[in-house]
C-alpha cells in the first residue's frame, strides 16, 4: 500500500500528547487521525453542515491495523478512499504515512441519520457526488 493509492491525502501533525509513555503515538490516536481526514473531507469537500445539516454521520464501525511507529514531531499524512458507497453508509479505507512508510491501515464505516430521529437518512447529494470520487 503507497501513498498514490488514496485519491484523497491530508498533512497530519503530530502534538506532543499523541506520544505515550512507550515514546510512540498511541493507539488511540490513530482513530482520532482517521475521524479528522474523514471530517475534513466530508466538510471541505462534500460541504458536509455539521452544526445545522438535517444528516450526521455517525460511526458504526472501525478498525486499525499498526505497521511502524510513528512518533512526534513526526509529519504524517492520512490517505483516504472510499470502497463502497450504499444508500445511507459508506466504507472509508484509510492510511496514514510517515516519509512514504505506512504506519497503520483501517477501515471506518459511517452511516449517516437524521439528526433529530436518529434513524438511517440517504447520504446528502453533495457529500455523495464528493464521495463517488473517492471510490476505488
Amino acid at each position: 500500500m503507497k501513498q498514490s493509492d488514496f485519491p484523497y491525502v491530508l498533512p497530519i501533525a503530530t502534538r506532543w500528547i499523541d506520544n505515550d509513555v512507550y515514546g510512540h503515538v498511541n493507539n488511540v490516536v490513530y482513530y482520532a487521525y482517521f475521524d479528522t481526514i474523514i471530517n475534513r473531507f466530508l466538510v471541505d469537500v462534500g460541504g458536509l453542515d455539521i452544526h445545522a445539516g438535517s444528516a450526521i454521520g455517525v460511526c458504526a464501525e472501525s478498525q486499525c491495523t499498526y505497521v511502524q511507529s510513528a512518533s512526534f514531531p513526526d509529519a504524517l499524512e492520512a490517505g483516504l478512499r472510499v470502497a463502497h458507497i450504499g444508500t445511507s453508509s459508506v466504507i472509508y479505507e484509510l492510511a496514514i504515512f510517515h516519509a512514504a512508510t505506512l504506519c497503520a491501515q483501517g477501515r471506518f464505516v459511517h452511516v449517516f441519520i437524521n439528526r433529530k430521529t436518529r434513524k438511517p437518512a440517504p447520504i446528502p447529494k453533495p457529500v455523495r457526488k464528493a464521495l463517488t470520487r473517492l471510490l476505488t
